[in-house]
């Protein structure tokens, strides 16, 4: 089995929860090389939006999976598997640690619990062409209603305007009969772990989490995401792709399109970022291997030290997790 014997750092959290700042210490700390869990970091000229770290913020520490594919390419969790396995056999290879960071919980867990994906389930263009015209046709929410009818624990996890991964699960069940979560479910029993993995995650109470959201959302803004979104559509990225169905390029896309006001679409954005938080706790929280760290010290008094101080205690964590893996 691919990376049987592996060890690997990952450390997991909600949007907005600190995992960019904090991770980039940890990885100083046990000489880690970081590699992106985060859907959407993947494409490139997405970077307001996804609060993407820049290269002044990265403090020498290398990073994977960022600016990999062009915003109307797809990117599944299966490439994401594929490409983050390749990364850890080359960080492995320096003598190095990987370090896994992100919120995107599918991805990781496919790559930790090694997911099955059968080869019946290739992309199918033409099935997803006429999704893509019912969606335009009876909106995003109708295609979500069709995929609870056969699939409810995906339905339950998969945001409604998630047009990509709502297809690709429908898909799947138009190709095997069988719902995704149902092979993933199948998957998890039949294959033992594909990595020996230390997993840390950071937690914040919903009373600080969702303040610091919302004003993520307006330095967004402030910070030309407007722009950033129509440079995209100006480029000819279709609406349709996965790159612009994420959280602020679907909302500003709408803005720009007409259909709402600018303060309706920061509204709804940041409405749909808490929800979007809630749910990735809800996926975390069920993950036992889970170890938790509450950044509430970090977040309520904006310190260099406080940084110093939850990175080595998570880096502390990490060596001794790992030496007893």
């Amino acid at each position: 089995m691919e990376g049987r014997g592996e060890k690997l750092a990952v450390l997991v959290g909600p949007t907005a929860s600190g995992k960019t700042a904090v991770s980039v210490r940890v990885a100083q700390l046990l000489e880690a090389e970081i590699i992106s869990g985060d859907s959407m970091q993947v494409y490139r000229s997405l970077d307001i939006g996804t609060a993407k770290i820049s290269a002044a913020e990265k403090g020498g520490v290398v990073h994977h999976l960022l600016d990999i594919r062009e915003p109307g390419e797809d990117f599944s969790v299966a490439d994401f598997r594929v490409e983050a396995a390749d990364a850890i056999r080359r960080i492995r290879g320096r003598g190095r640690l990987p370090l896994i960071v992100g919120g995107t919980g599918l991805y990781i867990a496919s790559l930790l619990n090694h997911y099955l994906f059968p080869p019946q389930t290739e992309r199918d263009n033409g099935f997803r062409e006429r999704m893509r015209q019912v969606a335009l046709e009876q909106g995003d929410l109708y295609l979500h209603r069709r995929l609870a009818e056969v699939d409810s624990a995906a339905a339950e996890r998969i945001h409604p305007h998630d047009h990509y991964r709502v297809v690709r699960a429908l898909e799947v069940y138009e190709q095997t009969g069988r719902g995704i979560s149902e092979i993933q479910a199948q998957s998890q029993r039949e294959h033992s772990p594909a990595y020996r993995a230390a997993i840390a995650g950071l937690t914040l109470r919903r009373e600080l989490l969702y303040p610091k959201i919302e004003r993520r959302v307006d330095e967004m803004m402030s910070a030309g995401l407007i722009e950033e979104v129509q440079g995209l559509l100006n480029a000819g990225v279709p609406e349709s792709a996965t790159a612009l169905r994420g959280l602020g390029y679907r909302h500003v896309a709408t803005y720009l399109r007409g259909l709402c006001t600018l303060e309706e679409a920061v509204a709804t954005l940041k409405r749909d970022t808490r929800r979007f938080a809630k749910r990735q706790y809800t996926w975390f929280k069920r993950d036992s291997r889970i170890h938790w760290f509450d950044a509430e010290d970090y977040f309520t008094n904006i310190q260099q030290s406080q940084t110093e101080t939850l990175a080595r205690e998570i880096a502390a964590w990490f060596r001794k997790k790992l030496e007893l893996l």
